[in-house]
């Protein structure tokens, strides 16, 4: 950061930290046992795609990479941004997250964290309740997504979410940068 940087009040964005998705499984456990959220198994990627051969190639290693045994369905939403949802056994986050760590490492290893959005896992209570945790890449911090019939969110679910995960997990200070995910595969 320069000294203009600092006359004008600009600071730098917060730099990506991938192995933050690392502590959800720790913060799963702080969830179920304060609000009974529970994880679903499913966990998604959003990127934009990148046209021509070689991101196709690569898209293609990435899957391969999480296995066979993980299935990843692949859809585009209607932004253009590009979702690949993973799915595990309710019971097993660490391999979800470790899939999707995976998944945004291999993309930014190959030059593609500029096309990053965002991960995000998915859990629900015994009300049928839907929640995400969504990892922003570009401000590498957490926000909490409740989702409520007719595209409305649950606002006071996810300020106690966040005050609940405050400890467990780097939470983004900035509501304004709680995107709603509508229609997020896996939510």
């Amino acid at each position: 950061m320069g000294w203009l940087d600092a006359l004008f009040g600009r600071s730098e964005p917060a730099r990506p930290d991938l192995d933050q998705l690392f502590a959800l499984p720790a913060a799963a456990v702080t969830l179920a046992a304060a609000t009974g959220f529970k994880p679903t198994g499913a966990g998604s990627v959003a990127f934009r795609a990148a046209e021509g051969g070689a991101f196709a190639s690569l898209e293609r290693e990435t899957r391969e990479l999480v296995g066979l045994d993980t299935p990843v369905e692949r859809s585009t939403d209607a932004y253009g941004y590009t979702w690949l949802l993973l799915r595990r056994p309710e019971s097993d986050l660490e391999g979800l997250v470790t899939d999707l760590h995976a998944v945004n490492s291999t993309l930014e290893g190959a030059g593609f964290g500029p096309s990053l959005l965002c991960s995000l896992v998915t859990f629900t209570d015994a009300e049928l309740r839907r929640l995400a945790l969504v990892y922003l890449y570009k401000r590498g911090n957490f926000y909490p997504f409740a989702p409520l019939p007719g595209e409305r969110r649950d606002n006071p679910l996810e300020l106690q979410i966040r005050s609940t995960l405050a400890g467990d997990l780097r939470i983004e200070p900035d509501l304004t940068r709680w995107f709603p995910v509508w229609g997020a595969p896996g939510l």
